[in-house]
């Protein structure tokens, strides 16, 4: 869900081959998405504890998975989205997480971590790294010119044909994420957004495809530059991405002005996860590595760097101003009420997920 300044990143995968050798403490092996952390996080961990670390990066959940499934990949620290977590961990991919090894849990937020629960009982296999919405990015002066005093604060602009048709010419783009986006149409429609009933299915494809005439792409990250380029309008998207696009568009200094909203009709908060793989050759280390996340000015840094908010309770002093106060990133307590979790489907409501989306994408109704 995270992509920018990928230089960085690259320059940060190390060799995984030379360390492999060494003691069992002198190094850990993290896997992680793109663009995640702030290098000087990584350096300082390295400094305090001479702990070396070997730093890869991806950029789907469904390559993280490949990886998992087809077992020993040599990583000690990976970083799933929670419903993926919530599959994994039942096809035994995890090791337990040993509480005792970490003095700093006591920072992590409570409430959050509850709704992280309903993917991992008693999060037996994770702790929470970053969470973040799906919402609306928008470019707010060809928005207006189109729709003019209208409230931006709502799913319509993509969910109600009549309203996307105006937004049609400026361009709009879907995530191209099926089990996300229908979730998000069918709490639209007040039904359940983890439904797995095939009427409820077809309600939502009903929905999103009456509007699929005026979507000009379906994207989980090209909307990041578009969006910033001046040419879409409308994104449903990741809060981070649309926040490095809003930043992008600053320093561009063309004119372009982007913002977030979190629609008043609920949205979905998704929850990125720290995990030990089963067969982690550095376990110590890796516990080690998540109790340094923990400390309240390293998670606050993480938040700093990628505008996610962190599960953390201790933050608030370390956080950039603009950070702390964006509700984009940390969503006042009246929002977070109709923020939903999403959870793993079953396989069988998988297929059917993929044929309608497939549908839908093809626009054949």
């Amino acid at each position: 869900m995270h992509h920018k300044k990928l230089g960085l990143a690259a320059a940060l995968t190390l060799t995984l081959t030379a360390p492999m050798t060494m003691a069992k403490d002198t190094v850990v092996n993290i896997y992680n998405w793109s663009d995640y952390i702030d290098p000087a996080i990584l350096e300082k961990f390295e400094t305090q504890t001479g702990i070396k670390i070997n730093y890869d990066v991806y950029d789907s959940n469904e390559v993280l998975e490949a990886k998992l499934m087809s077992g020993s990949t040599g990583y000690d620290v990976v970083m799933p989205t929670g419903s993926f977590l919530e599959r994994q961990a039942l096809a035994g991919v995890y090791a337990e997480i040993d509480r005792s090894q970490l003095k700093n849990i006591g920072n992590l937020d409570v409430e959050m971590a509850g709704k992280v629960a309903l993917h991992d009982a008693g999060n037996k296999h994770n702790v929470p790294y970053t969470w973040g919405t799906i919402g609306l990015g928008y470019n707010v002066d060809m928005v207006k010119a189109r729709l003019g005093d209208m409230p931006v604060n709502s799913w319509d602009l993509v969910f109600d044909p009549t309203i996307a048709a105006k937004l049609s010419d400026c361009g709009i783009s879907v995530l191209d994420s099926p089990a996300e986006v229908v979730s998000v149409a069918l709490n639209y429609l007040g039904l359940d957004p983890n439904s797995e009933k095939k009427s409820d299915l077809k309600k939502a494809s009903k929905l999103i495809a009456a509007s699929r005439g005026s979507f000009t792409k379906f994207s989980s990250s090209q909307y990041i530059s578009d969006l910033a380029n001046g040419e879409l309008c409308v994104s449903m998207g990741y809060n981070g991405d649309v926040l490095q696009s809003q930043s992008r568009a600053v320093e561009a200094d063309q004119g372009i002005n982007i913002s977030y909203i979190i629609p008043k009709e609920g949205s979905l908060v998704w929850f990125d996860l720290m995990a030990i793989p089963a067969d982690a050759p550095h376990k110590e280390a890796a516990h080690k590595f998540i109790d340094f996340i923990l400390q309240p000015e390293n998670a606050a840094g993480v938040s700093n760097y990628a505008f996610y908010a962190v599960p953390n309770n201790k933050v608030e002093p370390y956080l950039l101003e603009e950070v702390k106060n964006d509700p984009s990133i940390y969503p006042t307590d009246e929002v977070k009420e109709k923020l939903f979790t999403q959870k793993a489907h079953s396989v069988k409501f998988d297929r059917l997920l993929t044929r309608a989306w497939t549908n839908i994408k093809t626009a054949r109704n």
